[in-house]
């Protein structure tokens, strides 16, 4: 099934896919609606594009006009594709591809603040909730007010609990579940929120 680039500057510019079946590229329909929800908070926002195959969810981010896509993907076909996809639409400029194995990067100090950071790996392997389980053990990848989104069937939906990540939202598409968390300070046990000054 083809896919798009729905809106923005390389709207209507279909996209490769890679080769084979070890990536599950996201559904245009599942994608207008994530980006309907996320609204004008993706302009000038900077992504993380975990486990990225075709790079499709970066590249419809930096089209509605993200000043930045990091895409994390250890596939030599993947990575061949994200930067022809780039190139399709023009906006290998603000991207950035790291050809390496997301959970080695994670435990690396992040070059820089990401303002959304997608996860969509291999189904029915766990590798989501592994992903959390590292953004969540090294928190500097995921200071407060962070999003974080993953793509998942919804048979692989578990009950999950962080430190500093917290599921607030949730939404389904036929087959594919988006589930967003945002990061948060941990609240020290025994003790209630300060109030802010006023």
């Amino acid at each position: 099934m083809p896919i798009r680039v729905i809106a923005g500057s390389a709207k209507g510019r279909r996209l490769k896919l890679v080769p084979g079946d070890s990536t599950r590229p996201v559904m245009d329909k599942v994608k207008e609606a994530l980006f309907s929800i996320i609204g004008r908070d993706v302009l000038d926002s900077v992504w993380l594009d975990l486990f990225a195959g075709t790079g499709s969810v970066g590249i419809e981010a930096l089209s509605r006009g993200a000043k930045l896509a990091v895409f994390v993907e250890i596939d030599r076909q993947a990575v061949q594709t994200i930067q022809d996809n780039l190139t399709l639409t023009r906006l290998g400029n603000r991207a950035v591809i790291r050809r390496t194995d997301v959970f080695r990067l994670l435990k690396q100090p992040p070059p820089q603040t990401f303002d959304f950071i997608y996860i969509a790996p291999p189904q029915y392997k766990s590798l989501w909730r592994q992903t959390l389980q590292a953004l969540d053990s090294n928190p500097a990848w995921i200071p407060p007010g962070t999003i974080v989104i993953v793509q998942i069937d919804p048979s692989e939906q578990q009950p999950v609990m962080f430190a500093h990540l917290e599921a607030y939202d949730e939404r389904r598409y036929g087959k594919t579940l988006l589930w967003f968390f945002v990061a948060r300070e941990p609240t020290p046990v025994g003790n209630e929120p300060q109030e802010k000054p006023q």
